[in-house]
């Protein structure tokens, strides 16, 4: 059997002494230094399985002071499903167990703005060509849940009714929907999802500590030709959101053929 690495252990063994109420919520713990020598292995160790506790939500830290046990909290699932783009669509996960939905936005854009040139490369056009940026901040129960940023080429909805995502006839109503009404049909989702840090921005905005853990989710929207019609920087806390890709699988074709699963797409 292979041996457990050094800091998975001295976690569990943490993990086993905060569950037991040595240390209170609200808390500190002992130095990292005093930690070290009390399991005797290296700061870089303890350093590890503290960040592992902070991971999972048992433990926080604050800059220049130290690390705190966290009041524990209800981490709520987010279900990311190509059903909820089906009209009347709605997925098998929904109601088992996805709760703290989002009910609530707030969102501001801008026209005309220069697309930075990580953005440009997303959208395929060039650095500084303009765009449409909105903000939007999602609420649940009137708690912050999610934060996005998002960028549509202008050269896409310039002059149109749909130009802002939040205003108009189909006001709030998707990228789907509000590009299908200049004719423009939406036919793949990408999203790539990775761990970060949040911003102090972000920590701000999201209620949560500066440097918690996050999911950030980059999604880009193509049409049928493959030209991408938005993209978007989605934040989400991994202290209280679970985020869950649920796949459906295609029915087997006549021939016998196992099919392809199919990719999710996204709730906008």
């Amino acid at each position: 059997m292979p041996r457990e690495a050094p800091y998975l252990a001295v976690a569990d063994v943490l993990r086993t002494r905060i569950l037991a109420g040595e240390w209170e919520i609200g808390e500190r713990l002992p130095a990292r230094a005093r930690l070290a020598e009390e399991y005797a292995v290296g700061r870089n160790v303890v350093r590890r399985a503290v960040d592992r506790l902070i991971v999972d939500g048992l433990l926080e830290g604050r800059v220049g002071s130290g690390t705190y046990v966290r009041t524990p909290r209800e981490r709520l699932r987010l279900v990311r499903s190509r059903h909820r783009e089906r009209p009347g669509g709605t997925s098998p996960l929904s109601g088992t167990g996805e709760r703290g939905r989002a009910d609530a936005w707030d969102a501001h854009s801008r026209v005309r703005v220069p697309a930075p040139e990580a953005i440009a490369e997303r959208l395929a056009i060039g650095p500084g060509d303009l765009c449409v940026y909105t903000h939007y901040e999602f609420l649940a129960e009137g708690r912050p849940v999610q934060l996005s940023e998002s960028w549509e080429p202008m050269a896409v909805t310039d002059g149109t009714p749909v130009v802002l995502p939040e205003r108009g006839p189909l006001a709030g109503k998707g990228v789907v929907e509000r590009m299908r009404s200049i004719g423009v049909v939406v036919e793949t989702v990408v999203e790539v999802p990775r761990p970060a840090r949040a911003t102090p921005a972000q920590a701000n905005l999201l209620g949560i500590g500066v440097g918690d853990l996050v999911l950030r989710i980059e999604r880009t929207i193509l049409d049928t030709d493959g030209r991408p019609v938005e993209t978007a920087d989605m934040v989400i806390p991994d202290a209280c959101r679970e985020v869950v890709y649920e796949f459906g699988a295609d029915r087997p074709r006549p021939s016998g053929h196992e099919s392809d699963v199919s990719a999710p797409t996204t709730e906008d």
